[in-house]
């Protein structure tokens, strides 16, 4: 059973590292239309290039997990991927997203560059091994009920399957009934496998179950708990954004507008650097 590398090759051109610079890993939760998605995509790019910002691409094609059976799931596995390759050609962004199903994994490999588990997935074995053998990295939500060292035998199983490479995601522990919090000494555990971590803030702010049949959320509280994040010295931060997170299909209430991202960036990036130049002094 081999290590797992501490960086992480997305794409043609990304590396994701705990003392690299910040990536950002940003997009829609579900995918609603593909004019939306092209839109935002868009959007994300021109605020990321102009600051220097490494962007992954993110939506799902598939939300399994909704509340209610009623919920908007997305367009599914087939019509989703042919988006997300669209997205993909047309702006030159490396993409993520997420598969529950072992027979999702190889053609979701075919347009992914990062293949992401989703947290109450993520203790499945026969799931993590065919996402393995695509040869694509992983990106691994930890689950809400685990503690950030329970981790450690997801990375070994990861490795056990021939993983070439993992990525763990910090997205908030279950605190009693429909509340997240974030464990800020999780990130030096996460950080003590030795690969790179990123934080998903934007799912750390739910309110499960908190709107009846659908999930609730404190979206005004996006920009401090990423500024929070980012100062344990992380790999990326995880976002998820929509232009108008009222009329959002899934997972509105804790959606960061589209406009507010590039001054949210702005302070990210800052602080990115004084913790990363201050560890490296």
């Amino acid at each position: 059973m081999h290590e797992m590398p501490g960086a992480i090759r997305v794409g043609d051109g990304i590396t994701l590292a705990n003392d690299r610079p910040l990536t950002l890993i940003a997009g829609l939760n579900v995918l609603e239309s593909l004019d939306l998605a092209l839109r935002v995509a868009e959007a994300l790019k021109r605020e990321a290039d102009r600051r220097g910002v490494p962007l992954i691409f993110k939506a799902s094609f598939d939300k399994a997990n909704r509340s209610s059976v009623r919920s908007f799931r997305g367009p599914g596995l087939d019509e989703g991927l042919r988006w997300l390759a669209k997205v993909k050609a047309t702006h030159g962004l490396p993409i993520v997203t997420d598969i529950h199903t072992a027979a999702q994994a190889a053609p979701t490999a075919e347009v992914a560059d990062l293949i992401q588990i989703p947290a109450f997935l993520v203790r499945q074995t026969d799931l993590i091994a065919a996402a393995a053998a695509t040869g694509r990295p992983l990106h691994l939500k930890k689950m809400q009920m685990m503690a950030p060292e329970e981790m450690g035998n997801v990375v070994a199983k990861c490795a056990a399957s021939g993983a070439r490479g993992v990525v763990l995601c910090e997205r908030g522990t279950l605190f009693g009934y429909g509340r997240l919090v974030v464990d800020m000494l999780g990130f030096g555990a996460l950080k003590g496998f030795g690969v790179p971590v990123t934080f998903d803030v934007t799912h750390s702010l739910q309110l499960p179950g908190g709107l009846g049949d659908a999930t609730g959320g404190r979206g005004a509280q996006v920009e401090p708990l990423a500024m929070a994040g980012v100062s344990q010295g992380i790999a990326g931060l995880f976002l998820e954004v929509h232009p108008d997170p009222a009329q959002a299909k899934c997972d509105g209430p804790c959606a960061l507008p589209l406009e507010r991202v590039g001054a949210l960036l702005d302070r990210l990036v800052a602080l990115d650097a004084l913790v990363k130049g201050s560890a490296s002094a």
